[in-house]
């Protein structure tokens, strides 16, 4: 049987009802992976006729997560940046990312003065998952056309985060139209 969007749901919700910390959103991830070898979800979310840009699949109004589907007309490298109190899990659906983790060595939690070390790189193919916990700093590369679904603790828009400018040693704080709330 195909293991479909609506049955991912149910068995993350099972999951991050069990485990409220890292096994349950790495059991997401797991799920996550098997979501994608479903051919058709793919090309339904993420395939060559889906919109452009980032949209919801699915927002738990109880647990909190979203399913966002990502569809990247240009190639893009984001500097190093963090979820707040949100981890996400990113799925590889077309092409790749290249993720690499970071470190914060000054022993902040806030904006303001930041040196981070990178700590690890690697490639995100199709069919393969990676999550980042709560408070984790990543950074993601991918070229023009790259696909991917990701699944968030919450809704970013409503969550302050933070991104790293590593040549000026700062943590500022990530502007969205309604994260001034959270």
């Amino acid at each position: 049987m195909t293991y479909t969007l609506d049955a991912f749901v149910k068995d993350a919700q099972a999951a991050l009802k069990a485990h409220s910390g890292p096994a349950g959103r790495e059991q997401v991830r797991v799920l996550l992976e098997k979501l994608l070898t479903n051919k058709a979800f793919v090309e339904e979310a993420v395939g060559a006729a889906a919109p452009l840009g980032a949209r919801k699949l699915y927002e738990d109004k109880d647990l909190g997560f979203v399913v966002l589907a990502h569809c990247n007309a240009k190639p893009h490298k984001s500097p190093p940046h963090d979820h707040g109190p949100s981890w996400a899990v990113y799925g590889q659906a077309i092409k790749h990312t290249d993720m690499s983790e970071f470190r914060r060595l000054d022993g902040g939690a806030e904006a303001g003065e930041a040196k981070l070390e990178q700590v690890k790189s690697y490639r995100l193919e199709p069919g393969h998952a990676g999550v980042y916990d709560v408070g984790a700093i990543h950074s993601i590369d991918y070229p023009e056309g790259s696909r991917f679904v990701r699944v968030t603790g919450r809704d970013l828009d409503y969550v302050r985060r933070l991104k790293f400018d590593m040549a000026a040693g700062k943590a500022i704080t990530i502007e969205s139209a309604t994260a001034g709330a959270a």
